[in-house]
């Protein structure tokens, strides 16, 4: 691949020559030998290079990539991740391969609660550093959008704290990142859940409301963390302070969080292990997207979601890292991997689930696809087809990362401002 950068120029990318350029549309073919232009941050055109170019020449534009033999595809969109933590929980990883739970893990005060006294003691400027060093693993992996919770705070400084550090580091990298506040992640120490629940209905919701920081509302409905009738009172409370809801749903027991984020119109509905038919037409009969993290069953050694379910009644699904402290997973493109195998996906659906399918799990329609009016978010990888993204784990195939018809990163390294 080469790029060029000419002095002068219509103000335009061109990224031609493809080997395939995969739009990642619902039901849209790869486009062979094909072509992609981005103006004034948006994709204006794309199609075979032969008659885009003849549109916008080469010669004419501020940057021109050339990506012979290679593919072209949307920049991941990392729908699920609680990437801002502290502290190191590798030895539970060894833990759990000799046969712990992580539900036990968590009962003598490891798992969430031990990254929460880790983040609970760092500086701000140490959870940015760190936050901003993972960003930047994502992001040579080709993530340009992801969505990053808070809730390892459980309680009501801390939280806004993590909130805070989300939006520094949205300012300060290219990746654009997508804060959800979710004081309602464990029950801390100090309380029992119902005590927590009005905590964080009374007193977290409304300082957060007050920051401005948060979008969504996130809650883990989940035998021995918060019951349904928790999760609702959270997330009814979150939508009073205008903030869309989440729900982390059906992982570990069928407790009841997929009919939940039907009934509240959840943005997504998210792991969904242990989903049934049921769920799945609620679900999709409500416009929730069901994401799938099957980086969570991989590092727990669980079952994996089954998707087809959710996928024959009409949901738009999508994949996502998962990425935290009890799976340290940067790579999305690992993460469609784990789909494939795991899961049985497709490449095809599985890439199209981690980019068109993502976005809309952030209520970000206007990325996650190669089409005219969408964001210029575009990843150049180094193989001849979406199929080698899945196809060739552990290794990254992301060449080159364009951020809104910015290169922000090539060969691994990111470029910040």
């Amino acid at each position: 691949m080469s790029a060029d950068e000419p002095p002068t120029g219509d103000g335009t990318l061109v990224v031609h020559g493809a080997s395939e350029v995969f739009t990642g549309e619902p039901g849209a073919d790869p486009i062979e030998n094909g072509a992609v232009v981005v103006a004034d941050g948006d994709v204006v055109a794309v199609g075979p290079t032969e008659a885009v170019t003849r549109e916008y020449p080469v010669e004419s534009a501020r940057q021109a990539i050339d990506a012979t033999g290679r593919t072209v595809m949307p920049g991941f969109a990392d729908s699920h991740t609680h990437a801002l933590f502290a502290g190191d929980r590798s030895d539970e990883f060894a833990a759990k391969l000799r046969g712990k739970a992580y539900q036990d893990i968590l009962a003598e005060g490891g798992g969430i609660l031990r990254t929460v006294r880790a983040v609970r003691e760092a500086s701000d400027d140490d959870l940015l550093d760190a936050m901003l060093e993972r960003l930047d693993a994502m992001c040579a992996h080709g993530t340009t959008t992801v969505e990053v919770k808070s809730g390892y705070g459980l309680d009501t400084e801390t939280e806004l704290r993590m909130l805070d550090v989300l939006a520094r580091a949205d300012a300060a990298h290219p990746v654009d990142v997508v804060p959800t506040f979710m004081g309602a992640h464990a029950i801390p120490e100090d309380s029992d859940a119902e005590t927590y629940t009005d905590r964080v209905v009374e007193e977290q919701l409304p300082a957060v409301a007050e920051q401005g920081v948060a979008e969504f509302c996130d809650v883990f409905c989940e035998e021995g963390v918060f019951s349904v009738e928790q999760s609702l009172r959270v997330l009814e409370a979150g939508v009073d302070h205008g903030l869309t809801p989440k729900v982390h749903a059906e992982e570990f027991v069928r407790l009841g969080g997929a009919q939940l984020a039907a009934e509240v119109g959840a943005t997504s509905a998210d792991h969904l292990l242990h989903a049934t038919g049921e769920d799945a037409r609620a679900i999709a009969e409500a416009g929730v997207v069901p994401v799938f993290l099957p980086g969570t069953a991989f590092g727990l050694g669980a079952e994996y979601a089954d998707h087809t379910a959710f996928q024959e009644a009409g949901a738009t699904v999508a994949i996502a890292s998962d990425f935290n402290p009890n799976c340290y997973a940067p790579s999305m493109g690992f993460a469609t991997t784990l789909a494939c195998v795991g899961m049985r996906m497709p490449p095809a659906e599985a890439v199209r689930a981690a980019t068109h399918g993502g976005a809309l799990a952030m209520d970000r329609a206007d990325r996650g696809t190669l089409s005219e009016g969408r964001r210029g978010d575009l990843l150049v990888v180094d193989a001849p087809s979406h199929v080698h993204v899945p196809y060739r784990f552990g290794q990254n195939v992301v060449e080159t990362v364009v951020k809104g018809g910015t290169l922000v990163a090539e060969s691994g390294v990111v470029r910040r401002e």
